[in-house]
């Protein structure tokens, strides 16, 4: 039995190695001449930056795909925590350092924050509590199949409706359970980790907490594409094949079911089975010509994002790994960006910096800064004009924190925007996570992993069920190989 994969990020690489395990010949289709998609790297002269996401957590999903190949992740894939998740900046001077060490992480909160340490215990007890309930039918199951909801974890799920606090946003329940402005803003921000708004997000979304708090942060040895490398070299080793410079341009559809794609508006592949990586926007207009569409497809986009990558040369800092500069005002910037549709003129900046992890990453006495802005979708704005703007205005956010010179240091610089994602990643508008979160039903609107109007396609990636980013694209896998199973 075939399989054809169309796309090599880390869902599709991921799914070849399961489904290959499962005694399926796969083979992969890739328009690049690398894989990995989003999750790459590239150079700009001395220095590396990777260039998708810069987030590493829950590292055993993906030792988990070694061991069902036999293998041992060590051979093939190392990493360490940090013991720093995150550094945070205020405007007003105020900073905070997110230790992984629980007890110095509570000792900074009440240092810092004047807030009982029992405060947030209780907030994350309960974030842990919403995630035990919910991790196996939202995070490991299709929510889109009865057989989903019949069985106890559904029935204790039910039992306890009322913890989930779908009825209130995430803002609300941070403001009501934290209190202090600076650890509401703290917790608000993860949101952002499936490019939604803590304004209009439902309080369920607190169980993200849970997975940075309980799991940690992570850097693999050699950076976030190791990531790609490793599962790549493995699913090469166990058998997988690989076609780069392969676009797939046409799906070709009889009586339900996909009967072969075409690759580059020219050879045709037939398959039994066909796992798209792509965007499903681009899936159902691009390949599908807009023959068959979907409901989620009308659902609103996600955040995107504009992106600097900055070589910053004779420069030593104590910025972290990840490192956050807080917007003074967090809910004008939402409401600029999910409304609006602007980048709001006081951002909240993330920065990342691999070299402080990874040896080589930049010279001696420079650093790499990977520069990110949360930013709308891609709806025909001026793009050139807006960075032009917003460069200036991260620099002086930077410039006056740290109090440092940053125009003097920066030698060289690559800029995506959110056009950019769209053109060069067929992510629909540039979205960084195909649809938000900003619903009550928002999971359940999300693209399933199957389809009911084409019988032999199934979805993976970040922009159908669970989510976006790597734990959950690695969970799609697992979930559309085990509806193939059975």
């Amino acid at each position: 039995m075939k399989v054809a994969i169309i796309g090599s990020g880390i869902g599709g690489i991921c799914s070849a190695i399961r489904l290959k395990n499962q005694g399926f010949d796969v083979n992969v289709y890739e328009k690049n001449d690398y894989p990995g998609g989003k999750l790459s790297t590239f150079k700009l002269g001395d220095f590396r930056f990777d260039a998708g996401p810069s987030l590493f957590t829950m590292p055993h999903l993906v030792d988990e795909l070694f061991a069902i190949s036999n293998e041992n992740p060590r051979k093939f894939f190392n990493y360490k925590k940090k013991k720093i998740h995150c550094k945070y900046f205020w405007d007003d001077g105020k900073k905070f350092t997110a230790y992984s060490d629980k007890k110095k992480f509570f000792n900074e909160i009440e240092k810092e924050f004047d807030v009982p340490s029992s405060t947030v215990k209780g907030y994350l007890k309960k974030a842990e509590k919403k995630y035990n309930l919910t991790e196996k039918i939202f995070l490991k199951k299709s929510l889109h199949k009865l057989s989903t909801y019949i069985n106890t974890d559904t029935l204790k799920a039910l039992f306890n409706v009322n913890i989930f606090q779908i009825n209130k946003t995430l803002s609300k329940v941070n403001s009501e359970e934290l209190k202090n402005k600076y650890l509401i803003q703290i917790f608000n921000r993860y949101a952002t980790y499936n490019g939604s708004s803590p304004y209009k997000t439902p309080g369920m979304m607190s169980l993200i907490q849970h997975l940075e708090n309980h799991y940690g942060t992570y850097i693999p040895e050699g950076g976030m594409h190791e990531i790609t490398n490793s599962l790549f070299n493995l699913a090469k080793k166990i058998g997988v094949k690989f076609h780069f410079k392969s676009e797939v341009t046409k799906l070709k559809i009889e009586k339900n079911e996909i009967k072969f794609l075409e690759i580059n508006n020219d050879k045709k592949i037939l398959s039994n089975y066909f796992i798209s990586n792509v965007d499903t926007h681009h899936f159902y207009t691009k390949l599908l010509g807009n023959n068959i569409s979907h409901r989620s497809l009308k659902s609103e986009r996600s955040s995107s994002a504009v992106i600097f990558y900055w070589c910053m040369k004779n420069i030593k800092t104590d910025l972290d790994l990840h490192n956050i500069f807080f917007s003074s005002d967090y809910k004008k910037e939402f409401e600029s960006i999910f409304e609006k549709k602007q980048i709001y003129n006081d951002p909240t900046v993330y920065l990342n910096i691999t070299s402080k992890d990874v040896k080589n990453d930049a010279p001696k006495n420079s650093e790499n800064w990977f520069v990110m802005v949360n930013a709308p979708h891609h709806a025909n704005q001026n793009w050139n004009s807006e960075i032009k703007i917003l460069k200036e205005i991260i620099i002086k956010k930077i410039e006056k924190v740290l109090n440092i010179d940053i125009k003097g240091k920066l030698i060289k610089e690559k800029v995506y925007s959110p056009a950019d994602l769209d053109k060069n990643t067929n992510s629909y508008l540039g979205s960084l996570y195909g649809t938000s979160s900003n619903d009550l039903f928002s999971s359940f609107l999300r693209h399933p992993n199957f389809s009911k109007k084409i019988k032999n396609v199934f979805f993976c990636g970040g922009s159908v069920h669970p989510g976006g980013g790597i734990p959950l694209c690695i969970l799609s896998s697992k979930i559309i190989s085990d509806l193939i199973e059975n």
